[in-house]
């Protein structure tokens, strides 16, 4: 419990209480940010201290660790803000920043393991007593369930979709905004000649006209967050050649739009990505729950 609720915690503050100004521009809002995480990880370390340790000990149970999480974090986001700074934010880069990304995030999760064996006495043999616990040889216990399908939730949703973005990239706006592309063809003739119904002199005209529209980015990524659910939920139940159906509608919404190469690349990078998360994250749920 003391792991996946810090964990939670972290995810928390981190991905439902950051907006995407704070994230572009994370040094100008970075005691913000760690105010964030000193709320949400001081709940989460009160309930520990107060349900696992009768509220005993403050100091070793309680300030303690709180103080060496926000240090540690403060520390991580000063550095990974360094390195993202002396990274030109190009196409070419998108791979490096979601390295970054990926390596802060792991950094985390090292530190909250870190925390728990320093300050609550779990060792790395009790850690892996509860991975096999949550490998299926035993119950989970209902709050630990709870917890754990959390924090999939927000992995599915926020955190996959930071990565999907990094992965795919920032899509040009001429591609964003395109519906289709309209041929018009006209047949003209002079008017001097439409007297002469035997004349042969006529020429066509072909116009181009490319549609557009107003995409809606919020839209767009609830569309993701349902897909790696649905993923993940029919990952659980079983039910693989069900997937290939969220595929073919995405592309039959897309169809017009799949006529443009750059987009159809585009388009198929996004959806494979999210779908290869929702698959691991189901197989990870169908581990552990089933």
């Amino acid at each position: 419990m003391i792991v996946l609720l810090l964990f939670l915690a972290h995810l928390i503050a981190d991905f439902w209480l950051q907006t995407d100004q704070m994230v572009k521009d994370k040094l100008k809002y970075l005691k913000k940010h760690l105010l964030h995480h000193l709320l949400v990880s001081g709940i989460a370390l009160a309930i520990i201290w107060a349900y696992q340790f009768e509220f005993k000990h403050i100091i070793h149970y309680f300030i303690l660790p709180l103080s060496f999480i926000i240090i540690t974090h403060l520390l991580i986001d000063l550095l990974k803000i360094k390195l993202i700074d002396s990274v030109k934010s190009t196409r070419a880069d998108n791979m490096k920043q979601l390295v970054f990304f990926l390596v802060d995030q792991a950094l985390h999760a090292a530190i909250i393991l870190l925390s728990c064996i320093l300050f609550f006495q779990i060792s790395f043999a009790d850690m892996t007593a509860s991975l096999i616990e949550l490998s299926g040889t035993s119950s989970l216990h209902p709050v630990n369930t709870v917890l754990f399908i959390i924090i999939i939730y927000i992995l599915a949703t926020s955190v996959s979709g930071h990565i999907v973005k990094y992965i795919v990239g920032s899509l040009p706006s001429e591609f964003a905004n395109f519906e289709g592309e309209l041929t018009l063809r006209n047949r003209m003739i002079d008017v001097q000649e439409r007297n002469q119904p035997n004349t042969e002199n006529s020429f066509t005209g072909e116009y181009h006209y490319f549609t557009y529209s107003s995409p809606s980015r919020s839209r767009g990524k609830l569309i993701g967050y349902i897909e790696r659910l649905l993923v993940i939920l029919l990952t659980v139940i079983g039910a693989y050649p069900s997937i290939a159906f969220i595929i073919a509608a995405k592309s039959i919404a897309r169809f017009k739009q799949l006529d443009d190469r750059n987009w159809a690349e585009y388009f198929l990078l996004g959806t494979l990505s999210s779908i290869f998360l929702g698959l691991v994250l189901g197989l990870i749920v169908q581990g552990i729950l089933m």
